[in-house]
């Protein structure tokens, strides 16, 4: 028992946590472990004027993440800052609710609160509480905006849209003296927020440029506690789920497309075009939605590179004309160069003085081709292109890693239900987040060369 409380007490000083953390910690009978104390340590940093205020945790099933939120609101915020009003949001159903209960026995056990059932509120003897607001669809979040709290605690973040995580976080503000509000949340890859949450908290911590954000990744590994039947099950797992549920790959979603597609393989460091290669753009056009642009260059086995990506909504075809030549200036690649530079064919769509976007562009100095705009050849033709690891089919295609929009892109590309040969279409939301805009863009690129037996014309 000593020998284990010594090695606590040395994975506390090693993660940063400061002492009345570990004190609280201690007097509440509850052993954090290794990964849990590094989330609990990036809690603390929000008290920093310049530290996080939104705190990730897990990216794998069975890490105890759930178990790290509750204590952290419980028995570290609140318990240091009389009269902080903490939100809970978990998911509704029977078994979240058992395992709420057991979480309270257990994390609690040592520490005087009440609990009022019917409420659902926790309360502790310094006027500190915690509400337990649980949700069965997006709507039922409606009715705990437009209030006040000091900390919100989110369980599966990933089952809310961008929209509802953004409105939530609006409710996280404060009056208090000397507290910075911030908000906890944990989450499994997958589901409708797999697209924001990996670009809002996993993409800055890859690339070690969090500021706002703080990400702990953890997997049933650094559970101690985890039971090899639940280990079993895990391994049992197969697909998308065996990558999200077991190793936290945030790489994999739910129904993924591109079973093939491998960041680390299909995504390469970016190095100037030969003058002998082919090049050309490809275009899908929107206003509301955004106007996304592809740049790439084949050499003469018929390799395929994506160059560079352009994405932009709610902008004239003037700026997407000024942005595209600067994309091109980048790489030293005249307009003259540019062998073909196709669209989508409802740009093609005349308007009630009869004039199209085409037009617009052309305008501009342009020369446009309708592109071929079939969804299952084209779907078919990047599948093949990206190859086949396990049968050792080499890729035919390589992204540059400055494509950041369309590697997040093609990873999230699900089979549409309807029709499983096919993508399903997803719209990108009002701030211009997500949609499958750059996934289309590459069709047209990819197809430009088909045989025209397969152009699929409006």
């Amino acid at each position: 028992m000593a020998e284990a409380f010594v090695r606590f007490l040395d994975t506390a000083a090693k993660t940063g946590c400061p002492r009345d953390q570990v004190e609280n910690f201690v007097a509440a009978g509850y052993a954090a472990q290794a990964k849990q104390m590094v989330f609990h340590a990036a809690a603390r940093r929000c008290d920093l004027p310049d530290g996080p205020t939104e705190i990730g945790f897990g990216g794998a099933r069975g890490p105890g993440k759930s178990h790290a939120m509750f204590a952290q609101l419980s028995i570290d915020d609140c318990a240091r800052y009389p009269g902080l009003k903490c939100l809970l949001l978990r998911k509704v159903g029977k078994a979240v609710r058992e395992s709420l209960e057991d979480l309270r026995l257990k994390v609690l056990s040592n520490v005087t609160h009440i609990y009022n059932r019917s409420s659902g509120v926790l309360t502790f003897p310094n006027g500190s509480r915690i509400i337990l607001g649980h949700y069965k669809n997006e709507s039922d979040i409606d009715s705990y905006l437009g209030l006040e709290y000091d900390v919100i605690g989110i369980e599966e973040a990933t089952t809310l849209t961008l929209q509802k995580y953004r409105a939530i976080r609006t409710c996280c503000r404060t009056s208090k003296p000397g507290w910075r509000p911030r908000t906890y949340s944990n989450a499994n890859p997958g589901g409708t927020g797999h697209s924001w949450y990996k670009k809002r908290f996993i993409i800055p911590w890859r690339r070690d440029e969090q500021q706002t954000s703080y990400f702990v990744p953890a997997t049933y590994k650094d559970n101690a506690f985890v039971d090899s039947g639940y280990e079993d099950v895990l391994n049992s797992l197969v697909g998308w789920q065996k990558g999200a549920w077991r190793d936290g790959d945030w790489d994999i979603a739910a129904g993924q497309y591109f079973t093939n597609f491998d960041i680390t393989l299909h995504a390469v460091k970016a190095k100037p075009i030969p003058e002998w290669y082919e090049v050309w753009l490809a275009m899908d056009y929107g206003y509301t939605h955004p106007t996304a642009v592809l740049l790439l260059a084949r050499d003469n086995e018929d390799n395929i590179t994506i160059v560079d990506e352009y994405s932009a909504s709610k902008r004239l075809p003037e700026v997407h004309s000024a942005m595209i030549r600067e994309m091109l200036a980048r790489w030293d690649i005249k307009e003259e160069r540019i062998r073909q530079f196709s669209i989508g064919q409802d740009a093609y769509a005349k308007d009630q003085e009869g004039h199209t976007v085409v037009d617009s562009y052309e305008e501009c100095g342009w020369d446009l081709t309708p592109a071929n705009m079939s969804r299952v050849q084209g779907a078919t033709e990047i599948l093949r292109r990206l190859g086949d690891s396990e049968a050792s089919i080499k890729p035919t295609m390589a992204i540059y890693a400055n494509c950041v929009g369309l590697l997040e892109t093609l990873p999230r590309m699900e089979h549409d239900p309807r029709r499983p040969e096919d993508v399903r279409k997803v719209n990108a939301d009002d701030e211009g987040e997500g949609g499958d805009d750059l996934y289309d863009v590459l069709r047209y690129g990819i197809l430009q060369d088909a045989n025209e037996l397969y152009a699929v014309l409006l």
